[in-house]
């Protein structure tokens, strides 16, 4: 197969670090030709360039830039173009010499270098699920405009794609799927009661039973936030109504999810909770191809599987984010964009674990929703969202 070049937005939070795990493994086969990353951790990027040796780099502001010339320049490594800001994430992604763009930032930010990735008809490895939530259907639209390829790098939704692949290829999934089938952990908070979540603490929250995340990610995942978005996420992926999308609870993680075809058939994808697997099935899309860095499963070891129905009393955020999934507006990115503000203030000790799902129904309640919103549009109510969150929790 022929080497695939790719960029990474996001390369040094938890997807981007096992991409290039990856990536190192497969040094004959992958090349990497950008990274872009925030500010929080400019040292492990500098560890990534004097490893990688990416021709572009984008980071968020002018101060960024040069710490990393300077440590070009100590390192005396080749010249690398480091361009700032949202400007520089566009630019990765609109590189004509690279295949492959694995969008691996969390929340909004991902949306605009994404859409500017599928104009240029690119593969594009997805993790960052907000972009699907926020703008779902221009991103539909335009990967079929310009022939490019979603592969969806969330476990869950790598699952149901792989699973799906037959019916993808022959444009038969309206007529043989009966329903997606998608599981969830059920988080940290599966076993607890309503009244014990009441004085769920920050670290309580953090406590991911499988899977090792970032701690947005976590957290949404507690709430059963996450479960929700990718409802959203795999209506738009799939083309399929939200009635056929199922949550089943499923506490071993190892069902990553499934789908029921209208025979009785169900097809599924299994292994161990590790992100690396979506990720090399991503990289090397549409091959299969060997790797030491994934981890392998032993059915006998694990023992058995168990399944049961979401709790929505418990977990409202399940439900909210339901209800924005049925319908064609600007609600679903609303939502997105509230949870982002609101989960960062339970981080910092703002307010409590409950308070989440209660902050984000009192937004929704302010917005006046808009159908099929562009891509201005999206920006706006992304934008009022996150404003109407933060006045909502100093009220």
């Amino acid at each position: 197969m022929n080497p695939k070049r790719i960029s990474i937005i996001g390369s040094t939070g938890s997807i981007g670090t096992q991409t290039l795990d990856i990536a190192r493994a497969h040094k004959d086969l992958i090349s990497v030709r950008g990274l872009a990353a925030g500010s929080k951790n400019l040292q492990l990027l500098c560890e990534q360039i004097k490893e990688f040796r990416p021709a572009l780099v984008s980071v968020p502001d002018a101060a960024a830039v040069e710490h990393i010339k300077n440590f070009i320049g100590s390192e005396k490594l080749p010249p690398v173009e480091i361009i700032p800001g949202m400007e520089g994430l566009v630019a990765l992604a609109e590189d004509d010499q690279s295949d492959v763009l694995v969008t691996a930032v969390v929340g909004f930010l991902g949306v605009k270098p994404t859409l500017a990735a599928i104009k240029r008809g690119k593969i594009i490895a997805l993790a960052n699920k907000e972009t699907m939530v926020a703008a779902g259907h221009l991103v539909v639209e335009l990967a079929a405009k310009h022939s490019a390829t979603i592969v969806p790098v969330d476990s869950e939704h790598s699952a149901i794609f792989q699973s799906l692949l037959p019916s993808l290829q022959k444009n038969a999934v309206q007529t043989e799927v009966a329903k997606l089938l998608l599981t969830g952990s059920g988080g940290p908070f599966r076993t607890w009661s309503k009244e014990q979540m009441e004085s769920a603490t920050r670290e309580d929250a953090l406590k991911h039973p499988n899977w090792s995340m970032g701690a947005k990610i976590t957290i949404d995942s507690a709430t059963m936030m996450n479960k929700g978005l990718e409802i959203i996420e795999a209506r738009w992926l799939f083309n399929l109504p939200v009635s056929k999308i199922q949550v089943v609870i499923h506490p071993q993680s190892i069902l990553h999810s499934a789908v029921e075809f209208v025979d009785g058939s169900i097809v599924g994808q299994m292994g161990l909770p590790d992100m690396r697997l979506p990720i090399h099935y991503a990289l090397f899309y549409p091959d299969r191809v060997p790797s030491e860095r994934v981890p392998r499963m032993s059915l006998a070891a694990i023992g058995q599987l168990t399944f049961e129905e979401p709790d929505l009393e418990k977990f409202p955020c399940l439900a909210l984010a339901r209800e924005a999934a049925t319908v064609d507006d600007s609600k679903a990115c609303v939502l997105n964009g509230a949870n982002e503000i609101v989960v960062d203030s339970f981080l910092k000790g703002e307010i409590k674990f409950v308070d989440i799902p209660r902050n984000l129904e009192r937004v929704l309640s302010e917005h006046k929703p808009i159908k099929s919103p562009s891509l201005e549009d999206i920006l706006d109510a992304d934008q009022w969202a996150r404003e109407r969150a933060r006045l909502v929790l100093t009220a």
